[in-house]
């Protein structure tokens, strides 16, 4: 495995959901944060299962999130819920973008989450970008499948409240489901923030399955 660092200056952060809320949900936070603070980041968005007014929703949470960043969007329309079913597409995808991106950071979805298309796109993300970091985030659910992260992202309130409020705004036809609520997602953004003690209450978690640490440039 390559060591790799995240630049200062200039970044690539390949942002991977599939469906159309799922990055903005799970690393919303930590992108206002980091992005915030690398005005010379490059954003890729790819979003697996977004069309109709899916896809718009999709695009307009890209535009919140990202900001004026030079931002590409890629979106695609396998069926939701069925992704599995279509394993072989989605991992041509998958080398198709290898191809084109090489990212500084990588965010998808648990390797865990007992939805199948996230698992899966999990999975495809580890195959396709094997030496890259990557952080997978979490999405609570009916299926009750939060674990016990191991990184932690510390997050303002102010960043805590815009991510919220960006939720609202881009996903209308989202509002009417019983768990997304504001109460919801910063619910799971102030656990997180008394686990990692964050001075504000609020942090994002993810899970890094190889992260390399190390005080010199040896290999």
């Amino acid at each position: 495995m390559q060591t790799r660092s995240l630049p200062t200056s200039s970044p690539t952060i390949l942002c991977l959901g599939a469906h159309s809320d799922d990055i903005e949900i799970g690393c919303g936070g930590t992108l206002l944060s980091l992005l915030g603070q690398m005005p010379e980041a490059k954003v890729h968005w790819v979003v697996f299962s977004a069309e109709g007014p899916r896809a718009d929703e999709a695009r307009h949470g890209a535009e919140l999130f990202a900001g004026s960043h030079e931002t590409a969007v890629e979106l695609h329309t396998f069926r939701d819920g069925f992704f599995p079913d279509a394993f072989g597409a989605i991992k041509e995808e998958f080398r198709a973008l290898q191809q084109r991106v090489d990212p500084d950071l990588v965010f998808t979805t648990w390797r865990r989450d007992l939805h199948q298309d996230h698992r899966l796109i999990s999975e495809l993300t580890s195959q396709a970008f094997r030496n890259h970091l990557i952080l997978e985030y979490e999405i609570a659910k009916y299926d009750g499948d939060l674990g016990s992260p191991n990184v932690y992202v510390r997050l303002g309130a102010e960043e805590a409240d815009k991510k919220v409020e960006n939720l609202a705004s881009a996903f209308g036809t989202q509002q009417e489901k019983y768990w997304f609520t504001a109460e919801t997602f910063k619910a799971l953004m102030r656990v997180r923030g008394v686990e990692c003690r964050s001075s504000s209450g609020y942090a994002e978690a993810f899970y890094g399955h190889k992260l390399v640490f190390g005080a010199s440039s040896a290999p």
